[in-house]
């Protein structure tokens, strides 16, 4: 199988000067040849004796159409490389990719201008969405002035809550909470979550679980039980849209209650419930588990769905 790196953003968001970066990296060319297929050029450059110095290959790819399975073997058969990083078109859709079947996708970087995100968020958010949901890191540099960068943050974790994500200004890497911003008081001996609290307060227990072990929580959940849920569990959540009204998922935690059963599925209740971090099986590793104090059948909420693209 051959790596595969690809390195997403939209034009000029500094994804050339990363992999010129990377590639410098001792621990990146210590052996072998890499394929570097460029969907775009921008201003920067690579440098002809740092592409020979790292034994790299440079291909071009201009058009979304030629981007196609045939074309990465016939890339492959004619550079015979041992690894392969994409600076891929941030104009082009990731969806729509299909590498050949001896491609490992190793890792997938995405590259943010943070001075010019709102303005892709706004305008081209599902394709913005489409960067971003399966990249194991994003990074956003260029964050010099720029002072909600907590928003920015829940933004992208809407869409995918597990990446990890940098925020970088011409120092260096710097820290950013959402402690800073939560609608909500942690030190409350209930934390009573509206709509929005509900949303904010799902993205931050992804990144800080330990905040909120012993936590006791109050909200209005939409019950599912999976068929494989023992009957002393089911999980109250909500419906989210991430980005679009056709981007929608369930978002919600185990919840453990003596009275399960009686509770029907796709009943709106209000929970009250202790967090626990435990191991489960459904998180594949420790995750909140919520043990329910009080569960109390209500009406539906006006707006059943909470839109986590507006936080």
């Amino acid at each position: 199988m051959i790596p595969v790196y690809m390195i997403n953003g939209f034009l000029e968001s500094g994804k050339t000067e990363f992999i010129k970066y990377t590639i410098a990296q001792p621990y990146f060319h210590t052996m072998g040849r890499t394929l570097l297929i460029l969907c775009e050029e921008g201003e920067e450059e690579y440098d002809e004796v740092l592409l020979k110095k790292t034994r790299t290959t440079v291909e071009i790819i201009e058009d979304e159409e030629d981007f196609t399975e045939d074309a990465l073997k016939y890339l492959v058969k004619k550079d015979n490389p041992d690894r392969i990083i994409i600076e891929f078109n941030g104009m082009w859709n990731p969806k729509n990719i299909k590498f050949p079947r001896d491609w490992k996708l190793e890792q997938q970087i995405t590259v943010i201008n943070a001075a010019t995100f709102p303005n892709y968020y706004t305008n081209m958010r599902s394709l913005v969405s489409e960067h971003v949901r399966n990249s194991e890191m994003i990074i956003f540099n260029r964050c010099d002035g720029i002072d909600d960068l907590a928003s920015y943050k829940r933004n992208v974790k809407a869409v995918n809550a597990s990446a990890e994500i940098i925020f970088e200004d011409k120092d260096g890497e710097i820290n950013v909470s959402l402690a800073e911003e939560l609608p909500y008081d942690l030190n409350a001996d209930v934390i009573e979550l509206d709509d929005k609290g509900y949303a904010i307060w799902y993205i931050d227990i992804m990144d800080n679980m330990e905040r909120y072990d012993g936590k006791t929580i109050e909200y209005i959940g939409n019950v599912i039980k999976p068929p494989e849920m023992p009957q002393d569990m089911f999980v109250p959540g909500r419906m989210a849209m991430t980005c679009c009204a056709d981007d929608m998922a369930f978002l919600g935690f185990i919840c453990k209650w003596k009275g399960a059963k009686s509770i029907p599925e796709k009943e709106w209740v209000k929970v009250r419930a202790r967090i626990q971090l435990e191991a489960e099986e459904a998180y594949q590793g420790m995750g909140p588990v919520l043990y329910a104090e009080d569960v109390k059948t209500v009406k539906a909420p006006k707006d059943p769905v909470i839109d986590f693209s507006n936080l």
